[in-house]
């Protein structure tokens, strides 16, 4: 008697699953008797616009991040300048010398070192900046270096205003390279 249940259940799966057998078939089209006249895109009156090739980064390569190459840490020496005593003119001799960046004045050895921290400041974000950003921003580097080294020269000829004004020119380009 437990037996029945289940093979009347088995045969409703079986004609459950065993599905249709009729074939569908699809309604044939008519064809079509007259013919269709083709229509021509016209050209248009204005030319295509070239599209421009823009210069991309490398891609990175997965190897390449596998075995991390460590930079050399470049030490920077501190220089300070002491300034030297300029010989007595007369009136008539008051020129400021060619390339001075500021007026002159009495320059105080706490501007100077000012001058100088920032300079060493500088070098030190500009050497810790990672190779992709220095390949990619290589006009914006070139001109912090131009603007330390003119800042250097200029500490070093005894302008600590041109000194300091060409490292806060750095200093910003700096910036707007690290954003």
């Amino acid at each position: 008697m437990q037996r029945w249940p289940e093979a009347l259940l088995c045969a409703i799966l079986m004609c459950a699953l065993s599905g249709c057998r009729h074939k569908v078939t699809l309604p044939t089209l008519p064809q079509i008797l007259t013919p269709v006249e083709l229509v021509s895109i016209p050209e248009p009156a204005l030319p295509m616009l070239q599209t421009p090739e823009v210069e991309m980064p490398p891609m990175p390569i997965a190897a390449a991040a596998a075995h991390p190459r460590r930079e050399r840490k470049r030490t920077v020496a501190k220089t300070l300048v002491p300034p030297t005593p300029e010989p007595e003119t007369s009136a008539q001799e008051d020129t400021v010398a060619i390339g001075a960046l500021s007026t002159g004045g009495d320059s105080n050895p706490r501007s100077q070192q000012e001058a100088a921290e920032m300079i060493t400041t500088n070098e030190k974000r500009l050497n810790g900046l990672s190779a992709q950003i220095v390949e990619a921003q290589k006009a914006q580097i070139s001109k912090v270096r131009n603007f330390q080294k003119q800042a250097q020269d200029a500490l070093g000829s005894g302008d600590v205003e041109g000194a300091k004004t060409l490292a806060t020119k750095a200093k910003l380009l700096l910036d707007d390279i690290e954003k």
